[in-house]
């Protein structure tokens, strides 16, 4: 379908601000550069956001920890990866959405704040990562978290990240994770899919911006072979949890993302896959712009819901 009337808008207001491409700048001007926050919405009131440094195996990672409600049972717990390509987003970027989802899900929410490229290269933003995963089971009972249940999930690179993390946890045998929440992944170090070809430039990521955030990322286009940075490339997909995955009609990474879909399904991993259509990537974190963003973030906590209600201690024995 043709883009919605309101992404168009903000493409053309975008084009016309003089903004510089992303891939013109430098990092730091790019982590500058951001400003998303009022295209996401009203920030819902939760019983507890609490920012905190976890010590884990590979040092301190940074997260904000989200609670929806006092509870004396252990709530699941969801850990989202914000997107950026690696190099840019924060914890911020994404403070909205974890409200809300946390909110509509009544799960407690894990916002990782993983170290950055090209600072730190492949693969530092994975080690932190999976450690964020390690820590929470090893102190569930501090959190009040029941560890279990732990979903994990992100959009763009935040994406790719999850997918990795459940990879990594298949493994090395830790079963913990029970859902993966993917909002249009990058799975791929391949930028010429029919996606990247149709929708290149002017559609608010572009190919050569892709390129410049995999140029910060890797050391060496050999990294670009591993399943840890490619997880479409990965042989084996079996026995990884049940996925959620969301693609946006005009958007480059849109082909990777339904590929993986596809390829998770062929070794009978449980997917639900929903393409957007009419809209760009980056629609999830402007739910108060489009309803489709809206939308999305109603599915990931209808998904995450159903997912804890669905699973308890005794089936992950």
């Amino acid at each position: 379908m043709a883009l919605k009337p309101e992404v168009k808008l903000l493409l053309e207001q975008l084009e016309q601000s003089g903004t510089s491409p992303t891939h013109e700048l430098s990092p730091e001007e790019a982590r500058n550069g951001i400003a998303i926050e009022e295209l996401a919405g009203e920030r819902v009131e939760i019983e507890s956001v609490v920012n905190r440094a976890l010590d884990t195996n590979v040092g301190e990672v940074p997260v904000r920890i989200y609670t929806p409600i006092k509870s004396e049972e252990a709530l699941p717990v969801f850990v989202y990866y914000h997107g950026g390509g690696w190099v840019i987003g924060n914890l911020d970027s994404v403070d909205i959405p974890c409200r809300q989802i946390a909110s509509e899900s009544q799960c407690v929410i894990v916002s990782v704040d993983y170290r950055l490229a090209p600072e730190n290269k492949f693969p530092a933003a994975i080690d932190d990562s999976y450690a964020v995963i390690e820590w929470l089971i090893d102190h569930e009972k501090e959190l009040n978290i029941d560890a279990s249940r732990i979903a994990v999930g992100g959009d763009s690179a935040g994406g790719n990240i999850a997918a990795v993390v459940s990879l990594k946890a298949r493994d090395l045998d830790v079963n913990n994770i029970i859902q993966q929440v993917l909002v249009y992944p990058v799975t791929d170090y391949n930028l010429n899919t029919s996606s990247y070809l149709d929708y290149a430039d002017g559609y608010f990521l572009t190919k050569d911006t892709m390129q410049w955030f995999w140029n910060h990322y890797l050391n060496s286009d050999s990294d670009g072979e591993s399943p840890y940075v490619s997880p479409l490339k990965a042989t084996n997909l079996k026995d990884l949890p049940p996925a959620l995955v969301i693609t946006a009609e005009y958007d480059p990474l849109r082909d990777e993302g339904e590929a993986y879909a596809k390829k998770l399904q062929e070794a009978n991993i449980p997917v639900q896959l929903k393409r957007y259509d009419g809209v760009i990537h980056g629609f999830f974190w402007m739910a108060g712009l489009l309803e489709e963003g809206a939308d999305a973030i109603k599915l990931v906590s209808s998904t995450l819901s159903k997912a804890f209600e669905n699973t308890t201690k005794d089936s992950l024995i």
